[in-house]
């Protein structure tokens, strides 16, 4: 079994989901502001910086040493260096250039960094044919300063410098395994003329700013968490106080529903919904005046159901009853004439309601002519019977009145169009058969055609231009024809219940299966014909819902 949660877990969950996307959502955009704002903050930082060693460098001087430290460096730029000695050899070259100027720019640089606190400040060129920044002047003067003629590769988002001589190095932020946390700017330094000579570049440590970072992180999660515990359990408690408790104060008094009727009310005569005070002026407040008065339209619905109840235990009494009057109308003892050895007959019918408006029937003219009919009235239930019935008492009078089956169904579709504000109407065959010799004189009222299946032969369908329904029209004539019955011929009526009966699928049982199934047990006891083609229907159908009666009529000359 399913377990169950309740509304107010379901609101629970719900409230502290959203809560943690909110806040979740809340602590990064915080913390991206923050962030900004602080590289921002140290970017601008590390420009003006690198601005004011640039305006305040002699430029000249600049030029001339660039032009200097390039000379030597252009004969073996980005060097490798194989050993410490190597190092030493290559760094001592620039060493000659270093005069009084270069310790004055020197000392410039140092009183610039440390009047604002940056970690690196110091003048380069750049190189278009290493891609590389160069060193002129480090403001450190020690051994964890950068000499004159370092070098180091020039980062990809920084190589329009190349094309663009006069551009300045857009302060950015890098984190490598050599330097760690930077915010790095760049300005150009400029001659007289405007050309570019070299960059002012300042570096600022960002350990610390991200040491803060993680720091603010960590005091805005705790606070953002703290507010929204607050939150959601005030929340929780307005929840849990205007729907929870009157949603469960409603289910209560609809359970005990069942146990209001059984007491015919409270002391006062009033259902638990009745007394009920919901006053929360919102949906849950509707609900409960939707369930008080959907409590009145049960009550109201049950009086009536069981007042139809018992109107349809009455119509369902007088059914069974006509059941059993139409059931007796109908020939239903076998064999019919156990004294007669020249024919055998048996017939079936089941309604696909209580009652049908098939029939069939067969009775004795004379003692040398035998009367057999099936029909179907149009329609289905109590209408279609008493239909049946009149027309199966006209039919049967005027045969034995001594006219053919022609004239019978001529009188009875004049007798039945008379008195039929109804419209109803019925299909119908009869054949009249001298039993002495086997003559068979037949007529056809818009009914399927009998399937005659001879001795030596097999069953087929009678050909005959059918007449138009009974009932249809006045002033029609039906027309007659006539056939041999020989010794061990079978003559099968059947009403369309039979042909057209459907299965799960909507395919009809049809004449050929009809016809097939007749052939295979052409030699069969009657009785056993009719029960086995009713549990061949039966098979076809698959449970499928039977929506016509089912009349067949069988009839054998000895």
């Amino acid at each position: 079994m399913k377990k169950r949660v309740s509304l107010g877990k379901k609101s629970v969950l719900v409230i502290l989901f959203l809560a943690l996307v909110l806040t979740a959502a809340a602590v990064l955009n915080s913390y991206r502001l923050y962030a900004g704002t602080m590289d921002k903050h140290y970017q601008m930082l590390a420009i003006d910086v690198a601005r004011t060693a640039a305006e305040l460098v002699d430029s000249d001087w600049v030029k001339k040493y660039r032009d200097e430290v390039d000379a030597i460096y252009s004969r073996n730029p980005a060097p490798e260096y194989k050993n410490e000695e190597e190092r030493t050899a290559y760094f001592r070259q620039y060493d000659p250039l270093k005069d009084q100027d270069y310790l004055a720019v020197q000392e410039l640089l140092e009183k610039i960094k440390e009047a604002n606190g940056v970690l690196s400040l110091y003048i380069t060129y750049v190189d278009d044919k290493s891609k590389t920044g160069v060193y002129l002047v480090d403001a450190d003067s020690s051994e964890n300063g950068c000499p004159t003629g370092q070098w180091d590769i020039i980062y990809e988002q920084n190589y329009e410098v190349f094309e663009h001589p006069e551009t300045s190095f857009p302060a950015y932020i890098t984190d490598t395994q050599e330097y760690g946390w930077l915010c790095s700017a760049g300005v150009a330094i400029k001659d007289e003329n405007g050309r570019v000579v070299g960059h002012s570049m300042a570096d600022i440590s960002m350990e610390a700013v991200m040491n803060d970072r993680q720091a603010f992180l960590i005091r805005i999660c705790l606070v953002m968490l703290s507010v929204t515990t607050l939150l959601v359990l005030i929340f929780i408690g307005l929840v849990n106080r205007v729907v929870i408790k009157p949603i469960n104060s409603l289910a209560a008094a609809a359970v005990s529903y069942v146990e209001d009727k059984k007491k015919a009310g409270g002391k006062d005569g009033r259902s638990a919904l009745e007394k009920l005070e919901i006053h929360t002026g919102d949906e849950v407040e509707n609900l409960c005046t939707a369930l008080r008065q959907m409590e009145q339209d049960i009550n109201g619905y049950i009086e009536n159901i069981t007042a139809i109840t018992a109107e349809k235990e009455r119509i369902g009494a007088e059914l069974s009853v006509a059941t059993q009057i139409q059931a007796s109308m109908l020939p239903c003892i076998f064999p019919a004439f156990p004294e007669r050895s020249e024919f055998d007959i048996y017939a079936t019918m089941t309604p696909a309601k209580e009652v049908g408006g098939d029939f069939y029937d067969f009775f004795l003219v004379d003692p040398d002519h035998l009367a057999i009919v099936i029909a179907d009235v149009s329609g289905k239930g109590v209408p279609a019977a008493l239909f049946m019935v009149i027309t199966k008492t006209l039919i049967k009078n005027h045969v034995q009145l001594g006219e053919s089956p022609g004239q019978a169904f001529t009188a009875v579709n004049q007798t039945l169009c008379e008195n039929n504000e109804a419209g109803l109407f019925v299909t119908a065959w009869m054949g009249l058969l001298t039993i002495s010799t086997g003559d068979l004189v037949y007529t056809n009222a818009g009914h399927n055609p009998p399937l005659l299946g001879r001795a030596e032969g097999s069953f087929e369908y009678l050909k005959m231009r059918s007449g138009l329904v009974l009932a249809g029209m006045e002033g029609i004539i039906y027309k007659e024809a006539q056939l041999k019955l020989e010794s061990r011929d079978t003559l099968y009526l059947y009403t369309d219940g039979v042909t057209e009966a459907t299965d799960i699928y909507e395919k009809m049982y049809g004449e050929k299966k009809l016809q097939t199934y007749l052939n295979s047990h052409q030699g069969e006891e009657l009785e056993s014909i009719l029960h086995g083609i009713k549990a061949d229907l039966d098979l076809f159908a698959k449970g499928a819902p039977q929506f016509d009666d089912i009349t067949m009529l069988i009839l054998r000359r000895e």
